[in-house]
C-alpha cells in the first residue's frame, strides 16, 4: 500500500423518499401557524388607540404609524384646521381614523373626550398616547406663578388625568398600553430657558414607572419616549407668526400655546443656524430627528412584540443624552 493512501470513503446515501401527503399537510399547517403567530406579534389589527395632539408633527406621525399597523385611532387636537386636514389625508390613505377638537389642559374637555372615545370603541381602549406638550421659553428667575401653572396643567395634569380616565377602558381591553411623549429635556439638562417644561417631562418619566408597577395587574403597560429636537412639517411663516403671537398673549389666553412644543419651539430654534448647529454638534448622529423616527418607537411599544417592556423611558435622540465625557464637537 502506498503511503498516504487509505480506504476510499463510503459513498453517501441520498434519501429520495418522497414525503407522504399527510406529512406535507402537517408541515404546511405548522408553517402557517408560525406565520400567523409572527403576524399577530407585529400587528395592531383589531386594536384601538387615542392619540392627543394628533393633528400635526409627532402626533400626526404616531397616528399614521399606528393606523398603518391596522389600529383604529381617535386623534384629538386643539387646532380644528389641522385636524380636518389630517383626517382628509388619512381617509385618502385608507386609515381608520376619527378625530375631535379638544384642549386637554381643560378638565371638562378631557372628560368629554373620554366619553366620546368610550362610545366610539365600546368601552375598550388598547392604546393611549399622551403626546400634547407646550412651553413658555424664559429664564427660570423670570418665570411667574402663571407660567408654572400653565406647564403643569398642559403637560403633566392632562396626561395624569387622561391616564386615570382611560384606566377602566384599557383594563377592559385585556391588553393596555400607555405611552407618554416626554423629552430628553426631562432626562438631561438642556439650557435654553425651559426649566419648568423639563420638570414636567421628568415627572412623566416617573409617572410611567409608577403606572407600570401599579397597573401591571390590570394588564396595562406604561412607557415614556423622550425625543431630542425634532423637525416638523409646519410651514415656517405660520410657525413664526404663531410663536410670536403665543408669547405676546400667553398670560391672557394660554390656549394659544397648547400646540405641541416640538411643533413650535423646535422649529423656531432649528431655524436659528447657530442653535441648530449647536444641537447637531452635541448629537453623535449629527442631526435633528424626524417625526416618523419617534412614531416608529411608539408603535413598537404598543405591539404585542413589546409585551414584556414596561416602565421604561427610551430616548430617541441620536445619542444626545449619552454623549458625556466622550463629547467631541463636530466641525
Amino acid at each position: 500500500m502506498r503511503r498516504g493512501r487509505g480506504k476510499p470513503p463510503a459513498p453517501v446515501r441520498v434519501l429520495t423518499r418522497r414525503p407522504t401527503p399527510e406529512q406535507i399537510q402537517i408541515c404546511f399547517i405548522a408553517e402557517r401557524s408560525h406565520k400567523q403567530k409572527m403576524d399577530k406579534r407585529w400587528s395592531l389589527q383589531g386594536t384601538t388607540a387615542l392619540v392627543t395632539g394628533g393633528g400635526s408633527g409627532i402626533g400626526h406621525a404616531i397616528v399614521e404609524e399606528l393606523a398603518g399597523f391596522g389600529c383604529k385611532v381617535h386623534a384629538c387636537d386643539l387646532s380644528e384646521t389641522l385636524l380636518k386636514q389630517s383626517l382628509c389625508e388619512w381617509e385618502k390613505k385608507g386609515f381608520q381614523v376619527s378625530g375631535s377638537v379638544c384642549d386637554v389642559s381643560s378638565r371638562s374637555e378631557r372628560e368629554n373626550l373620554m366619553q366620546t372615545v368610550s362610545k366610539m370603541f365600546n368601552g375598550k381602549l388598547n392604546i393611549l398616547v399622551n403626546n400634547v406638550g407646550a412651553a413658555r421659553v424664559k429664564p427660570t428667575i423670570e418665570c411667574l406663578e402663571d407660567d408654572f401653572s400653565f406647564h403643569i396643567s398642559t403637560n403633566l395634569e392632562s396626561a395624569y388625568h387622561l391616564s386615570q380616565l382611560s384606566h377602566p377602558f384599557l383594563k377592559a381591553s385585556g391588553s393596555g398600553s400607555i405611552v407618554f411623549i416626554s423629552s430628553c429635556a426631562g432626562v438631561v439638562s438642556i439650557n435654553c430657558g425651559i426649566s419648568i417644561y423639563s420638570l414636567t417631562k421628568g415627572a412623566l418619566n416617573q409617572l410611567a414607572r409608577n403606572l407600570a408597577c401599579e397597573w401591571a395587574k390590570d394588564g396595562i403597560r406604561a412607557n415614556a419616549v423622550a425625543p431630542n429636537f425634532i423637525n416638523t412639517a409646519l410651514a415656517q411663516p405660520v410657525i413664526n407668526d404663531t410663536f410670536q403671537l403665543c408669547f405676546l398673549l400667553s398670560n391672557y389666553h394660554h390656549q394659544l400655546l397648547s400646540f405641541l412644543f416640538l411643533n413650535l419651539v423646535n422649529n423656531q430654534f432649528l431655524d436659528d443656524a447657530g442653535f441648530s448647529k449647536s444641537v447637531s454638534s452635541r448629537t453623535p448622529l449629527g442631526r435633528p430627528g424626524e417625526p416618523k423616527e419617534v412614531a416608529s418607537l411608539v408603535a413598537f411599544l404598543c405591539l404585542p412584540a413589546a409585551s414584556y417592556i414596561t416602565g421604561q423611558t427610551i430616548c430617541v435622540d441620536g445619542g444626545l443624552t449619552v454623549n458625556g465625557f466622550s463629547y467631541q464637537p463636530q466641525a
